[in-house]
């Protein structure tokens, strides 16, 4: 294969991809638009996008070599198209048929990248029902779209349903055929909206020695005789306007820019003009991979700026200083752009639990409906990607065993309908994600039997609530009478936090019996580079998000003598227990006269961590441990100081409560009661770098 070849078939995939990625996102949307629909079947908008999304996916699955994906959404696209023009209604059965083709057109993509089989059998089907539903024979092979629009008809002098004479003329600009455009293609539909003459102009092709192979030399003079008015005509080239030159006139009338410029923007119409795309994107597409490898070039900046700083603050020079603060503030700024790009938000994930929602009450013979609170909430794609698991375990529990049936619903004095709550908000450097429901809540007396059953908790173990509520992400938990497809295992909610803490987040549990249930993660923003102090402990090196530090407070060997040994301290009244790092580590430290002591918020309350001293401000870049220590939980990850040193950095919630399991599992006391921390065994800072 020659060069050029190569090229050309390069290119050929790059736009095969990209209809790829386009179509996914618009099948996410388009399935939030159908579920919408579904609760307002009169909504002429919501009929309008739907049509538009599968005329998009026709069209471009077209242009790019999707022919089967572009002949199956054809049938779905004329079904919505009768439903615009009032010939059928937005029926239930038409909304599942519209459902199932998109799970099959998704099929169809995954096919043409080698990812399994589309179901051949049930896209028959689906067809078949559609023809069954619209009343038409062969819906999708050649029928005419007869788009009416009483306002269009009367401007452009076309009676209602009576056909009009339109004269197109069509040149391809120099590139358009290189991003896989095919002219047939567009005629082809034009014919199928009524008769089609066409007439070909070469006076534009060169001689045989300039002629570039690439190019597209022709135009086309077409007179196209229809009863579709112009947007119908105009959707023809939607795809095709921004690389060519284009002109629809109706014989005998106006000009049909006048047309358009004249009906402006009406409901359920498709307007996309040429001018609207000149200039530069305002978007680009960028693939991940490279967005995570430009993240890691920026962390491996702030680590050589860290290491400028240490050299700087040594040589007590003060040109090499300035240079330092200089590229500190552009590394600074450049962390800040490079984890700006990598933010989201995460309305994608939440909508895509609306199809969840809605097979599963099908299936459940519930009534339930989903609500958005904090769509725009961004969050970095790292952890967007990873969320949906978890989410949707918990929404399948809710699902399962919170929501009731219509009937018990009602008997309890409540809505049949039932209500799921998807809600995300900032809180510091987190994001809060919470699911909610107003289902039956969580039997706590259940909860409690069945951790005494597996020997959880001991039978008189006096536990507050949220303790009892974290029995239920132990492994293998559950209260369900009946094992079902959905739960009853006991592996889903063990999932849920297995997969929020690989995150670096935790978990609280809120229920009312009756009221219903909330479960709320708190994840972090970013992953990959954060805020942090710098403290040290002996020879050793940690660091505390800065986000979790509340303040920084002076321990003297007077202050422990005054607490009689308990690990406490008063704080302006305020009594704050807290963990010696050196103790919780195992390290063989001189006691030191005077310590600080850094007091953290945490999920358990306010707590302090005592260390030698507080060195300063550090980015830190977050490195993993691997997977030998892929277990220890207290430990987010590590990172690489300035002087070449490891700093582990700590993740404050989790030290806290493995001290207060270790506290409750050997020495059976209450947290509340006032003891020395009693630590588990655990290997040394120094183990944990070899």
């Amino acid at each position: 294969m020659s060069r050029a070849a190569k090229g050309d078939a390069a290119t050929v995939d790059k736009y095969k991809q990209a209809f790829q990625e386009e179509a996914r996102e618009i099948l996410v949307e388009l399935e939030a638009t159908l579920l919408e629909l579904n609760g307002d079947r009169e909504n002429a908008d919501l009929v309008g996008q739907a049509f538009r999304a599968l005329h998009t996916i026709k069209g471009s699955g077209a242009m790019f070599g999707f022919t089967e994906v572009a002949a199956f959404t054809h049938n779905v696209e004329n079904a919505f198209d009768e439903v615009r023009n009032g010939r059928l209604e937005a029926s239930e059965q038409l909304i599942n048929l519209a459902l199932a083709a998109l799970d099959h057109i998704e099929a169809m993509l995954d096919q043409a990248v080698g990812r399994g089989l589309a179901d051949v059998p049930a896209a028959t089907k689906i067809l078949e029902q559609l023809r069954d539903l619209t009343g038409k024979e062969g819906l999708g092979s050649g029928v005419p779209h007869e788009r009416r629009n009483s306002v269009l008809a009367e401007i452009a002098g076309v009676e209602d349903g009576k056909p009009a004479e339109w004269k197109i003329c069509f040149a391809p600009g120099p590139d358009m055929m290189s991003n896989g455009t095919d002219p047939l293609l567009l005629m082809r539909e034009l014919k199928q909206l009524g008769t089609l003459q066409v007439t070909v102009k070469t006076d534009a092709v060169p001689a045989m020695k300039d002629l570039n192979p690439q190019c597209c030399y022709l135009r086309w003079e077409m007179a196209l005789t229809t009863a579709a008015t112009i947007e119908a005509i105009r959707d023809v080239f939607i795809f095709a306007e921004d690389a060519c030159e284009l002109s629809i006139e109706q014989q005998g009338a106006m000009a049909a820019e006048e047309v358009i410029e004249n009906v402006g923007e009406q409901p359920g119409q498709f307007r996309r003009r040429a001018e609207d795309h000149v200039g530069s994107a305002s978007n680009i597409r960028v693939p991940t991979v490279k967005l995570d490898q430009f993240v890691d070039l920026v962390g491996e900046l702030v680590t050589v700026q860290a290491r400028l700083a240490e050299i700087a603050s040594r040589l007590d020079d003060s040109d090499v200083a300035s240079v330092s603060e200089e590229v500190e503030r552009l590394t600074s700024a450049l962390r800040e752009n490079s984890m700006s790009i990598r933010m989201l938000p995460i309305r994608a994930t939440f909508e895509r639990f609306r199809r969840l929602i809605h097979d599963l009450a099908h299936e459940l013979g519930k009534e339930v409906e989903l609500t958005i609170e904090g769509a725009d909430t961004e969050l970095d794609k790292t952890v967007i990607d990873q969320l949906n698991d978890p989410l949707m375990h918990l929404i399948r529990n809710s699902m399962d065993h919170g929501i009731e049936l219509p009937g018990e619903r009602i008997a309890a004095g409540k809505r049949a309908t039932a209500k799921i709550h998807l809600a995300a908000r900032h809180a510091g450097a987190c994001v809060l994600i919470s699911v909610s429901d107003d289902g039956r809540g969580i039997d706590v007396a259940a909860v409690r039997q069945r951790g005494v059953e597996r020997g959880l908790i001991a039978a008189d173990a006096q536990l507050e609530e949220s303790e009892i509520f974290q029995l239920i992400f132990e492994a293998g938990f559950s209260t369900a009478a009946q094992v079902t497809d959905l739960s009853g295992r006991g592996v889903g909610m063990d999932v849920v936090r297995r997969r929020v803490e690989s995150l670096r987040g935790s978990i609280d549990i809120a229920s009312k019996a009756g009221a219903g249930t909330d479960v709320s993660l708190r994840l972090p923003l970013t992953l990959a580079i954060i805020d942090g102090l710098l403290v040290d402990v002996g020879e050793a090196y940690f660091v505390l998000p800065v986000a979790s530090i509340l303040e920084c407070i002076e321990l003297t060997r007077e202050d422990v003598m005054n607490a009689n040994g308990k690990h406490v301290v008063n704080v302006r009244g305020e009594i704050i227990p807290y963990i010696r790092l050196k103790d919780f580590f195992r390290m063989r430290i001189d006691e030191r006269e005077r310590e600080q002591i850094m007091v953290v918020a945490t999920d358990h309350g306010r707590f302090g961590f005592v260390v030698d001293q507080v060195i300063g401000d550090h980015q830190t870049v977050i490195k993993n441990l691997g997977k030998f220590y892929r277990n220890v939980q207290v430990i987010s990850g590590a990172t690489i100081l300035g002087n070449g040193a490891v700093a582990l950095v700590l993740d404050p919630s989790r030290l806290v409560q493995e001290v207060i399991r270790s506290v409750l599992s050997n020495s059976g006391l209450e947290k509340s009661q006032s003891n020395p921390w009693q630590i588990e065994e655990r290997g040394t800072q120094r183990e944990m770098l070899q």
